[in-house]
């Protein structure tokens, strides 16, 4: 078996998985029917497109990365810290403690395709020597683009415990974590971890590594709520109803991290347009937000700068808030990050 699958999938993990309200037929489900609609007759054009012609999809020189400030990220605060590294990749430090989201640090996010699709910054594995211990790494579903084999071999040492979507343990333990080291989560469980209450959202999406294992582990997003501030990452998702439900159920939230990037008409019902990414902003009840999953792979057709173009166009028509850190940079919802830093970059 291809180590980069992960773990198999055994008659009792299937019982595990059988007993979730998600699962049904022999699959985890989303709330609202979900498809991904290809025209077969155009997928000559489209690979074509997706892999050859690919003019202004990404940057022409590599987007460099602020440099870790160890000090600054430790020093002790009642705020929430956040760092990101491009894509989805967070760094936090909630209450004290130093919690990672979908470790992918690795330099292509297809690692088992004929075609690679490299990173848009360089290096980037060896950022993870510059990381302190990390207390709790949270893993969103376990896409390539989300959980890099890479960046767990070189992670796993780092990591104390993991809370993951549930059915992604078995990536984790064949992998060589300690089982008991990690927690699998379904929709709408929480744990209260060093004082930070964490929910396990839904998300409109779905899963798989290999030909045999689609839609066999869940999906979802995070919300993180400590005394002084509420925290939400969508993870991936196409839009939906679910938006106003989290908000419903744990909102208000003063920070709000939003998938917004990889988008495409093939497949609009699991990832969403960057106005829906505001709409879906408004609808969990968020005062500020700011886009990931861009900035740092070509997946999808689009130019590597419109996500966040049209991110925050749709942001000023809606009279939303929006954060735009560099990738890298350090900052709390104290310390406003609103600089056009992409259009230095062609």
């Amino acid at each position: 078996m291809i180590k980069q699958f992960g773990g198999k999938i055994s008659d009792d993990l299937l019982k595990k998985y059988g007993k979730s309200p998600n699962w049904k037929n022999g699959i985890f489900v989303n709330y609202e029917e979900t498809s991904m609609s290809f025209n077969w007759r155009a997928m000559p054009k489209f690979f074509n497109k997706q892999f050859i012609d690919n003019k202004g999809r990404s940057p022409e020189k590599a987007l460099p990365i602020e440099v870790f400030d160890h000090e600054a990220f430790l020093k002790p605060s009642e705020e929430i810290k956040i760092i990101w590294f491009g894509h989805s990749v967070l760094l936090m430090r909630v209450n004290n403690k130093t919690i990672l989201i979908d470790p992918m640090f690795g330099p292509n996010a297809a690692p088992i395709a004929p075609f690679n699709i490299n990173r848009f910054s360089k290096n980037t594995l060896a950022l993870i020597d510059e990381l302190p211990p990390i207390d709790l790494m949270l893993l969103s579903h376990d896409h390539y683009d989300h959980l890099d084999l890479r960046s767990m071999e070189k992670l796993i040492p780092k990591v104390k415990a993991y809370y993951v979507a549930l059915g992604c343990a078995r990536h984790l333990i064949q992998w060589g974590v300690p089982p008991t080291l990690v927690h699998e989560f379904d929709w709408w469980e929480q744990e209260v971890f060093e004082g930070t209450t964490i929910t396990f959202t839904p998300s409109r999406h779905f899963s798989g590594r290999g030909l045999t294992d689609r839609t066999k582990s869940l999906w979802a997003g995070w919300a993180f709520k400590t005394p002084k501030e509420n925290i939400y990452f969508s993870g991936d998702s196409g839009y939906g109803a679910h938006f106003k439900e989290v908000g419903e159920r744990l909102g208000p939230f003063d920070f709000g991290i939003m998938e917004c990037g990889q988008y495409n008409e093939n497949w609009h019902q699991i990832h969403m347009y960057p106005e829906e990414a505001i709409q879906a902003a408004i609808d969990a009840g968020i005062k500020i937000v700011m886009a990931v999953h861009w900035g740092a792979f070509p997946l999808a057709q689009h130019p590597w700068k419109e996500p966040i173009e049209r991110f925050i166009s749709a942001a000023v028509s809606q009279d939303v808030t929006v954060y735009t850190p560099k990738l890298g940079e350090l900052f709390a919802l104290s310390t406003p990050k609103k600089s056009m830093w992409w259009k230095e970059f062609e």
